[in-house]
């Protein structure tokens, strides 16, 4: 969709008014968060900001921000709590695997979920996991709390949705989606919505655990929500690259949003409730203003790769994150240039500027692996002297149950036992991704290559 040179209407079915909704607990967080020790020495004011949030060593998958820090999700396993004045984080780790979701709980806590089927709430003045919470048994993609801070839902890859009190007590499972739950938005307290790969929109009682109503059956994955209780709508966003904006209590459609980018793959309201954020797999964010639904800014914030994490910093800020180690604030009227994806990642180099052996390791290793001893961050430790080494033994890296009392050295023989098996069956219990490599002269191609680049 071209650039619209002056803010314009986007079909709004039914006039919403502006009103104040949950997202205004953004700025009370703010406010309460002035005793909390923060990731660097000072407590700067608000709308004092960072260009960029560097430290990451893998994709930012979310972002959760206030006026003065921000919480980001990364492939590299860990959680980034930033100071948004100086760019500066403390680390948060206890995650076995990428994580995908994190939010705020309280003034003084965060929760998190991933690709280790878990989530874990944070106390973020240690900086250490209070609660696991456990149970699913797929990726949480998702994670949400109640506008009183009660409760969390986790909406799960194995088609669950959570249910657990802030002291991470399980207290019901709801079932019912037919696919992969990738998102879950409170309503209320007692009221919580989700969306599916099945294509469904569904609202559910708490007080029950029972369904109440099907908003929509888009017919493609549905991605993301963001809802304005007050008003009355919710937002979704799909794979197909289809943005609505539908009435809560009968899912008619109050706007369309569609930009034709696919797949949209982050939402996000300002504190104010006054504007909605979009971001989308071409790399673009586009800002709408909730009082009419038009236009008010739509550029390319990546260079290349799309955009996962958006979150309002204020209501002139958003924090966004993508394929980076790294996330950038912007302003909410838009970029003239890209301001991430401009470093050309390895893993997306083009097939024929590397022989077969890199092109291997690129496309299945480097994510979370470095070829060298340095201390970037990643989700597998380096590489470096693999050849000969002892499974589960450099230092500073946490390692799984399974790996740490291994008695696996690894050879050119047992790595390639390794990508033919698939990690899940060779070394089950594991950090490590599913994945196999099938073809023998594939796994041939990347030991020789790792047997060169890392003595």
């Amino acid at each position: 969709m071209p650039r619209p040179s002056s803010p314009r209407a986007l079909r709004p079915a039914v006039p919403v008014a502006p009103v104040l909704c949950a997202a205004v607990v953004a700025a009370v967080l703010a406010a309460a968060l002035a005793g909390l020790p923060r990731p660097a020495a000072a407590n700067p004011p608000a709308g004092t900001f960072a260009e960029r949030l560097s430290g990451h060593g893998g994709p930012v998958m979310d972002v959760a921000a206030t006026p003065t820090d921000a919480l980001t999700a990364s492939f590299d396993n860990s959680v980034g709590y930033w100071d948004l004045a100086t760019g500066t984080a403390r680390w948060l780790e206890g995650h076995r695997a990428a994580v995908k979701s994190v939010t705020r709980l309280s003034p003084t806590r965060a929760v998190s979920s991933g690709d280790d089927f878990s989530a874990i709430v944070w106390d973020l003045a240690a900086g250490t996991p209070i609660h696991r919470l456990e149970g699913h048994q797929g990726t949480v993609a998702d994670v949400a709390v109640s506008p009183g801070g009660t409760r969390i839902a986790t909406a799960g890859w194995d088609g669950k949705i959570g249910i657990w009190s802030a002291d991470g007590a399980l207290e019901r499972w709801l079932t019912g989606h037919d696919g992969a739950v990738n998102a879950v938005a409170f309503v209320d307290d007692a009221t919580l919505a989700s969306a599916s790969a099945d294509g469904s929109l569904r609202v559910w009682s708490l007080a029950t655990g029972a369904e109440t109503r099907v908003l929509a059956r888009h017919g493609f994955a549905i991605n993301v929500l963001a809802v304005n209780a007050a008003a009355g709508w919710i937002a979704y966003g799909a794979v197909d690259g289809v943005t609505r904006v539908a009435s809560l209590a009968d899912g008619t459609t109050v706007a369309d949003l569609s930009a034709g980018r696919r797949p949209v793959l982050a939402l996000a309201l300002s504190p104010d409730c006054g504007q909605l954020a979009i971001g989308d797999g071409e790399g673009h964010v586009m800002v709408v203003e909730t009082n009419g639904w038009t236009v008010t800014s739509d550029s390319a914030a990546t260079a290349r790769g799309p955009v996962w994490a958006l979150s309002f910093a204020d209501d002139a800020h958003l924090v966004a994150g993508g394929i980076d180690d790294s996330a950038a604030v912007i302003a909410a009227t838009g970029v003239t240039a890209p301001v991430l994806g401009a470093v050309q990642r390895p893993f997306l180099r083009p097939p024929e500027e590397m022989d077969n052996g890199e092109r291997q390791f690129q496309r299945k290793c480097s994510v979370c692996h470095t070829l060298t001893g340095g201390g970037d961050r990643r989700a597998g430790p380096t590489l470096a002297g693999i050849i000969g080494r002892p499974a589960g033994t450099v230092p500073g890296y946490r390692y799984s149950e399974m790996l740490s009392h291994s008695d696996i050295i690894w050879s050119e023989a047992t790595l390639g036992a390794l990508f033919d098996l698939g990690p899940e069956h060779y070394v089950p219990g594991s950090n490590m991704p599913m994945q196999r490599i099938t073809d023998a002269r594939d796994r041939r191609d990347l030991i020789d290559f790792l047997r060169q680049n890392t003595e």
